[in-house]
């Protein structure tokens, strides 16, 4: 199984550091996000690779290459406008063989995670999705009291309600035949490809997780992380 990952973005939430370097490249310790990320998909039995680059595309490519020095293989793709979390696939189906029942991994290049992915890999295989995705569950704390209401009175009062969601980690294993649902050079997100898959009543699961997982986002999850790195860097 390949794995593909979306390294294109401008990472402007991460700004100034982004005005320098592309987010993938981000040290988390001594090593640059990537590079965690390969490393971890390695141990699960990846070695091939798409990079899906953009922003600063050289600096990325300069430093993995095709992967050598890493004892994998990386190809690339080059999005000349950003086409969205999904509108790279569409230049990769292009450009790259893919058997007619193969799947493969998508992810964000900006996430750190344990999560085992061949489990995942065997749950998708076990629940013959057309498309999986990877979630967690996020629980937020409202910082009002939310009041019941009838009308115009007041039924309770909850002081600071605790709500939790399944969220989309960015982490996914598509068939090759979700492929179809992808427009030629225009912007394409994984939400509307989950949504294209569902409207033609395909099967879409949720792989849920307990694993460590942060999405490198803003400047206090790099603070977070490098306080504990060894929670998110061990092998």
């Amino acid at each position: 199984m390949r794995a593909i990952i979306l390294a294109g973005g401008e990472g402007t939430r991460l700004r100034p550091l982004t005005f320098a370097i592309p987010k993938p490249l981000i040290p988390i310790g001594e090593k640059p996000i990537l590079e965690i990320i390969i490393k971890r998909l390695k141990k699960f039995g990846f070695k091939k690779y798409i990079f899906s680059v953009g922003y600063k595309a050289e600096l990325i490519r300069t430093y993995f290459r095709h992967g050598e020095k890493f004892g994998i293989q990386i190809d690339y793709i080059h999005e000349e406008e950003p086409l969205g979390t999904a509108g790279s696939l569409r230049l990769i189906a292009d450009k790259f063989h893919f058997g007619s029942d193969e799947s493969f991994v998508l992810m964000n290049g900006d996430i750190l995670t344990r999560l085992d992915f061949k489990k995942m890999a065997e749950f998708h295989q076990k629940n013959r999705s057309w498309l999986t995705v990877g979630v967690k569950e996020y629980s937020h704390r409202l910082p009002f009291g939310v009041i019941e209401v009838n009308g115009n009175s007041i039924r309770g009062i909850t002081e600071k309600p605790v709500e939790t969601y399944p969220i989309s980690t960015g982490i996914y294993i598509i068939n090759t035949s979700c492929l179809r649902y992808m427009p030629v050079n225009k912007p394409f997100t994984m939400p509307m490809l989950i949504n294209a898959v569902l409207k033609d009543r395909k099967k879409v699961a949720a792989y849920f997780f307990k694993e460590d997982w942060m999405a490198v986002e803003h400047l206090q999850h790099l603070e977070e992380i490098n306080g504990d790195l060894e929670r998110w860097v061990r092998e």
